[in-house]
């Protein structure tokens, strides 16, 4: 068992959780989008609520940002409750030319530059993966609703900021096909696979490194709604 610091053992926490890594976020979420939401993790300020989604119950819990953050709540929730399905909702830079800002991404892997992993003891580099059943169930939904997505691997970063400029930075993975620029899905996926929980993490495009383009400070906060229904709409369908 875990030592519980960030999620209280005795929380509320349903068998679906979505993962946003902003606490304000989450709150938004569950004061728009749940019936019922009831506050039951404040700890650190790190906003998680439980509540109802169409009649499915799920919980909200902010996981902050990067993958020491991500790391900690994910695993707490994976270790402590009996969390089934987990999905990431956040943000992404594109490195693609052609990729559009506010698209959707379904991250099918997550490479990364961290060597998070090693906490686990393996003899060898794992292949952070989304689950298919919860990819699949996301994409019949995107398609239904006429969303705009791609789906492929994308760079869990350790770092926000180099020395390097973003060209040099990247240039090697876009040439590896990477699609997008992140800094949580791969601690995600892993404390998922150690655990046997179900995960998918998708991701709102709001930076075009190639083209600089990028969304506004206002659109930020109120252009990830379709987002934020295609992971209720997923998960709850489980």
């Amino acid at each position: 068992m875990s030592a519980s610091l960030h999620v209280p053992e005795n929380a509320d926490i349903a068998e679906r959780v979505l993962m946003p890594g902003d606490p304000l976020r989450a709150k938004y979420i569950a004061e728009n989008y749940l019936d019922d939401a009831r506050l039951i993790n404040d700890i650190r300020a790190m906003y998680g609520y439980t509540g109802y989604y169409e009649g499915t119950e799920i919980t909200v819990q902010a996981s902050g940002m990067g993958i020491p953050s991500m790391g900690i709540y994910s695993y707490e929730l994976f270790e402590d409750h009996d969390v089934k399905y987990a999905i990431r909702i956040g943000t992404a830079g594109s490195i693609k030319s052609d990729a559009k800002l506010s698209q959707i991404v379904f991250a099918t892997s997550a490479s990364t530059t961290s060597n998070y992993q090693s906490e686990f003891q393996i003899d060898g580099h794992l292949a952070p993966v989304a689950d298919i059943s919860l990819l699949t169930a996301a994409i019949a939904v995107a398609q239904k609703d006429g969303l705009d997505f791609m789906s492929g691997n994308v760079l869990t970063e350790e770092s926000f900021y180099s020395s390097k400029s973003s060209h040099e930075r990247y240039k090697h993975w876009k040439r590896l096909g990477i699609s997008a620029i992140e800094m949580e899905t791969a601690a995600l996926y892993i404390n998922a696979a150690y655990h046997g929980v179900k995960a998918l993490s998708m991701l709102t495009i709001t930076d075009n490194i190639e083209t600089g383009e990028k969304l506004s400070v206002s659109e930020r906060e109120t252009g990830l709604d379709k987002m934020i229904k295609l992971a209720l709409s997923t998960i709850s369908s489980m």
